[in-house]
């Protein structure tokens, strides 16, 4: 690494005049970043946020939308899937991404670490330093040469001001004022912030272990408490992409703590009644979140008396469209949009209006508490078949229905080759099992 003399304010956001040793074009890359911080750079680089300009679904719907709106969307869509791109004035719509860069792609080292301020609270009104200082949520960061360091609350997991940075892409108002996506307001009305814990965004999704914060050679460094920048969500990539396999497994990982699924049999006049109770324990936001109206949670349920299945629901093959199902009993979890003809709506700059079907965070942990909602929902399925003798459960969940994907392909937008791609997840903490002679008829899973 070259050296040079460079030193910067611990605690706030001043450095001298001293030059670092990389140019603010070289900081913005993220090969850059990666000599001394190799750690954090191969957590990055097989993120969501690394793919997030590559992702063919993100490529095909911006291009369909810019098509049908006359090219009105504008950088409604890359303004948060490539930040950089657009800060620099590399695209207005995200059509000429191909020409792009590729380190001013998806949502870079730079791009985080450059926010100095929050002058919104959707889709993405970041203010950027965009000069050669890397800001963290290290409050001693330590002299170097590279370049200049500044304690920011905004990038520090432990102040709650970091999730209003991470959420302001995570909240989407689209074209017609609805909010589509309302992950950060979900999360300020929930116990995750009002409560004693104060969990931020980070605490979930980038969890901590201890380490140095850099690495170079002849230098010796401080043990930090380090913040994983894999950061699962839901969405995996479509694509070869570095990591691929990993982020699928702390995607999983995620999920299977996120429901507790209860069930319960009861004998009636006329066969059985099962009552089921989906509790979301682990996010701190509605479930699920984000993209609500593309994402489909639901029940697979089997109930049987002996070795023969009596009665099921929510059977769907993994490449099948779950809106296919010929399926009264359903039981199933997202949003629905409407254009403003109040006909249902599969693109998001159509929508005028939508219904919302989700499974509420805790607000509180006492009843009594203005502030509480209960956080089970109840869903019953009446049988005409007495004497059950067993009832197997689980909940799954596409991060993108299948339906809508077929329109992209079927139009042009999107190759049929990703279609198979897409995963269908099955929570591992609602996969149950109820048998007679329980307490109370009621199995209680997690």
């Amino acid at each position: 690494m070259m050296l040079a003399s460079c030193s910067v304010s611990c605690a706030g956001d001043e450095t001298t005049a001293a030059p670092a040793a990389y140019t603010i074009e070289q900081l913005m890359d993220p090969i850059t970043c990666a000599e001394c911080h190799p750690k954090h750079y191969q957590e990055w680089s097989g993120s969501m946020h690394a793919y997030a300009a590559e992702d063919p679904v993100f490529r095909a719907m911006n291009a369909r939308g810019q098509h049908e709106t006359g090219g009105e969307l504008g950088t409604f869509c890359v303004q948060c899937h490539a930040p950089m791109a657009v800060e620099l004035g590399l695209t207005e719509n995200g059509l000429n991404l191909d020409d792009v860069p590729r380190h001013l792609q998806g949502v870079t080292c730079y791009f985080c670490h450059q926010i100095t301020d929050i002058e919104g609270s959707h889709n993405n009104p970041l203010a950027l330093a965009l000069d050669s200082v890397m800001r963290g949520g290290i409050a001693d960061p330590v002299v170097n040469s590279a370049h200049g360091s500044a304690y920011s609350e905004l990038l520090d997991r432990n102040s709650l001001k970091s999730s209003d940075a991470c959420g302001t892409c995570h909240d989407i108002v689209n074209p017609n004022n609805v909010h589509l996506e309302k992950t950060l307001v979900e999360w300020h009305g929930s116990i995750f912030k009002q409560g004693p814990g104060e969990l931020t965004c980070s605490g979930c999704h980038m969890p901590g272990s201890d380490g140095p914060a850099a690495f170079a050679e002849g230098k010796t460094f401080p043990t930090r408490r380090l913040h994983d920048h894999s950061m699962p969500g839901v969405d995996i990539a479509l694509t070869p992409f570095p990591d691929s396999k990993r982020q699928r497994e702390l995607v999983q990982r995620e999920l299977d703590t996120s429901l507790l699924l209860d069930v319960c049999v009861a004998e009636t006049a006329s066969g059985s009644q099962i009552t089921l109770s989906f509790e979301n324990v682990g996010a701190g936001h509605f479930f699920p979140t984000g993209a609500t109206q593309d994402r489909r949670v639901w029940l697979e349920l089997e109930a049987w008396v002996g070795d023969t299945v009596v009665f099921e629901t929510g059977q769907v093959a993994d490449d099948r469209p779950l809106v296919e199902l010929d399926d009264p009993n359903l039981i199933w979890f997202g949003d629905t949009m409407y254009d403003c003809n109040g006909d249902e709506a599969h693109m998001f700059w159509d929508a005028c209006s939508t219904d919302t079907n989700t499974l509420p965070v805790a607000t509180s942990l006492n009843p009594l508490d203005p502030q509480w909602i209960d956080t089970h929902v109840l869903r019953q399925l009446q049988l005409d078949i007495p004497g059950l003798t067993r009832v197997t459960a689980r909940v799954k969940m596409r991060p993108m229905r299948l339906d809508v994907i077929d329109e992209l392909i079927e139009g042009g937008w999107l190759d049929a080759k990703h279609r198979s791609a897409f995963p269908v997840y099955t929570l591992a903490s609602t996969d149950v099992e109820w048998v007679p002679g329980l307490p109370g008829g009621c199995l209680y899973g997690g």
